[in-house]
């Protein structure tokens, strides 16, 4: 699309302008570098959150880039989940796109860092909730922080700022456009090692990063501190990420807090600074959660996540493309194994069965992968790399093939509906039909 197309007029709302005939503007809540977030309501008095991407600011050669990662950001937020707010509406006005979301009035976490007492397994229950349904969705959301958990009217806590969830590889000056830039350091204090500085072999991104930031968070709202020390200025960010990267986060001050040992455990997996050692998934760190003894009313969270439910006929598998640069494109793998044969490869060849698009990471290899239908198609092998005619061997990805969050093996991986696979940058779901 031509950056022509991408043509905004300026849009500073005040109080009490009409916004599209709808929204009446209380009070900004927040802005950023090319984001402002309005307090509106409407006309029965109801109260939204309405995010401006003020596109007329953006250089013309980032405003299609920026307007598809908030089209995105507005997708991911109509996932059902009481934990995720919740996108209600989308659409432009003077050619900026904007977002109307759920209002959350509690505020958000950082206004109970160190202080939120016996509620802490509650608000972490549902803090995992969120993100659980962000990963069966194939999404990770890689910008976890004590601002991005917001609090609705009844309490309950709600994930937010999708605008980076699992998409693509942006640089911290691009995943904090909507913030200012003295929130970057707070992101990198959540960010685990391998997300830091990302070599081309470690360009996969996985929950686990999810759940390292889930163990800083959760570190901060025991502690109302930091596990890796003080982050205020560059000065401390090497340091910082040195004790990051070696696992050396305080455990005598989580032993100066109530019931601090009894979060040991639960740190310790999320923690870890290897992502191949660390906890796998948000069920694992649910069922490591100290007993929560809260009254009944706050027993709100179950202990088992919901989990992707395939159809109960099978007429054939497809894969669902859920994050990536082909989002929305459907594969069915049953009608191309009818047309093919057995063995599909996946890369970014043309030669391949399955061609993925990666122009601008290029995380997928030319020819990444092979998935094998098995007997009569009712199961699916996925095994990295491809056999090489010329060498008569299988010669393997350069970023790896990962299911949920393990990395396949030489043996390859029997996939069942709704495993995630992901290949660089593209996140894909294993459905039935």
């Amino acid at each position: 699309m031509s950056n022509n197309n991408f043509i905004a007029d300026r849009c500073d709302f005040r109080q009490g302008e009409t916004i599209k005939g709808r929204y009446t503007v209380n009070k900004v809540l927040g802005e950023g570098s090319f984001g402002k977030v309005y307090l509106v309501s409407d006309y029965n008095g109801q109260k939204f959150a309405f995010k401006l991407l003020r596109l007329w600011e953006v250089p013309p050669e980032i405003r299609q880039p920026l307007t598809e990662r908030f089209e995105m950001e507005f997708k991911t937020g109509q996932i059902q989940s009481e934990n995720l707010v919740q996108s209600l509406d989308f659409g432009t006005i003077g050619g900026n796109p904007y977002i109307v979301m759920e209002f959350c009035p509690g505020g958000d976490l950082s206004q109970q860092l160190g202080r939120c007492g016996d509620r802490a397994v509650t608000i972490c229950q549902e803090i995992l909730m969120g993100l659980n349904a962000l990963h069966i969705n194939a999404k990770v959301h890689r910008d976890l922080k004590p601002e991005n958990v917001l609090f609705k009217a009844n309490g309950v806590a709600a994930l937010t700022d999708f605008g980076i969830a699992g998409d693509r590889n942006h640089r911290m000056t691009q995943r904090n456009i909507f913030g200012k830039p003295n929130q970057i350091f707070g992101t990198y204090a959540y960010m685990p090692p391998e997300q830091v500085n990302r070599a081309r072999g470690d360009a996969t991104v996985l929950p686990t990063t999810d759940i390292f930031s889930f163990g800083a968070l959760a570190f901060q709202l025991l502690t109302g501190e930091l596990p890796f020390g003080t982050l205020e200025s560059h000065n401390d960010l090497v340091s910082y990420q040195k004790r990051g990267k070696e696992g050396n986060w305080s455990r005598s001050l989580l032993y100066g807090v109530r019931n601090g040992r009894a979060w040991e455990r639960v740190i310790d997996a999320c923690l870890q600074p290897d992502f191949k050692l660390r906890a796998q998934s948000v069920n694992e760190v649910m069922r490591l959660l100290p007993e929560n003894r809260q009254p009944q009313q706050y027993r709100s969270v179950p202990m088992e996540m919901p989990t992707y439910q395939p159809q109960a006929n099978t007429n054939g598998y497809q894969l669902n493309i859920m994050a990536g640069e082909e989002y929305g494109r459907h594969i069915d793998l049953t009608k191309l194994m009818r047309e093919r044969g057995r063995i599909l490869t996946i890369g970014r060849a043309a030669e391949n069965d399955i061609v993925l698009k990666s122009v601008i990471d290029c995380f997928v290899s030319r020819y990444h992968c092979t998935i094998k239908a098995e007997d009569d198609g009712t199961q699916w092998h996925l095994q990295d790399g491809q056999f090489n005619s010329e060498s008569g061997q299988r010669v393997p990805s350069r970023n790896g093939v990962y299911v949920n969050s393990s990395q396949v093996g030489s043996y390859g991986y029997y996939l069942k509906p709704g495993d995630i696979i992901t290949i660089g940058e593209v996140k894909m779901r294993l459905e039935n039909y």
